[in-house]
Parts: C-alpha cells; structure tokens; sequence
C-alpha cells in the first residue's frame, strides 16, 4: 500500500500556486539544485505523513565524482522527469480535462521514476486537483468518467487502477 505522496510546488508573491510533481513513495527529486550547486527553486511539501531521506550535497558530490553507477542513476532520473515535465506540458496545452487527469494519474506509475507504486493510490480527489491544477469538482467528473470505462475504481480517498494501459493511452489519440 502506498505510503508517502509529496508534491513540487511553486508559489507567486501575491499567493498563487502550481503544482509542478507529484513524488510518490520509492521516489526521488532535487538532483538538478544539487548539481547546480543552488537553491531548490520549488517547494517540497508532504500531502501526507511522508518518510524523506535527505542526502547532503557532499556525499551526493562525492558519489557523482566516484561512482559510475549512481552517475548513470542521476542521469537516468534526469532524463525519464525531463520526459515527464515535457508531457505534462503537453497534457495540459492539448488534452481535455478528463484525459489530464488520466494522464496525471498514470503519470504517478511511472517504472523508472516511481519503481513502487502500487494499483491502489490514496490519493483524494483534492489531491489529484493539486497535481492536475484542477477543482476537486472538476476531477470528480472526470474520474465518474475513468470509472465508467473502468479504467479506475474510485472510492473514499483511494483510486485503484485497473486499467493502466487504457489510462495511459486516455485521451491521446490524435496527438
């Protein structure tokens, strides 16, 4: 069962928000500030009780300068969120509402960059709203929707997957 669920967020001065990443537990981030030796230019905040292991900046130094197995760990990570920020971009610019969430929601199952997700997510409509940029209202719609092409079951703050291939391919048919 899933454990921790973090997310990326930014915030603007007169308090507007986005939500960059979901992080769900098994997962990692802030590779690219460590590397650029600067500050995180997001923030990361725990959506619920949440285990983080932090890595200080030297011993991440260290094993990029002597480890060529966590070098091709780090550029494997930074690659698969590259892929992932560039279809979030595109989810957003090109999809329907409904397709947005499936693809938020698939994107939460990806091997490589969240290895231990399983088919039940606890996960709430209101949170799905935060990784989406959505009104809970609104994700409810569209998750009645996945429901009904069973894609998904839905219940009390818990989604269970039971199509992840057909959420996957929701919605991006013409692209």
């Amino acid at each position: 069962m899933q454990q921790g669920l973090i997310k990326l967020a930014v915030y603007s001065l007169d308090g507007r928000s986005s939500t960059l990443s979901g992080v769900p537990d098994g997962g990692w981030c802030g590779e690219g500030s460590v590397i650029k030796c600067e500050l995180r230019r997001y923030d990361v905040i725990a959506l619920r009780a949440s285990q983080i292991l932090h890595v200080p900046a030297a011993t991440f130094h260290h094993l990029m300068a002597e480890s060529l197995p966590f070098n091709a760990f780090v550029i494997s990570q930074l690659n698969e969120r590259m892929g992932q920020f560039i279809a979030t971009v595109q989810n957003e610019r090109l999809l329907d509402v409904d397709a947005r969430v499936a693809q938020a929601i698939a994107q939460l199952f990806h091997p490589v960059l969240y290895p231990r997700t399983s088919s039940v997510l606890e996960l709430s409509q209101e949170e799905i709203g935060l990784l989406t940029g959505l009104s809970r209202q609104r994700v409810n719609q569209a998750m009645r929707t996945l429901a009904a092409l069973q894609l998904v079951v839905i219940s009390y703050q818990t989604v269970r997957v039971v199509d992840l291939d057909g959420l996957r391919s929701f919605g991006i048919a013409g692209l």
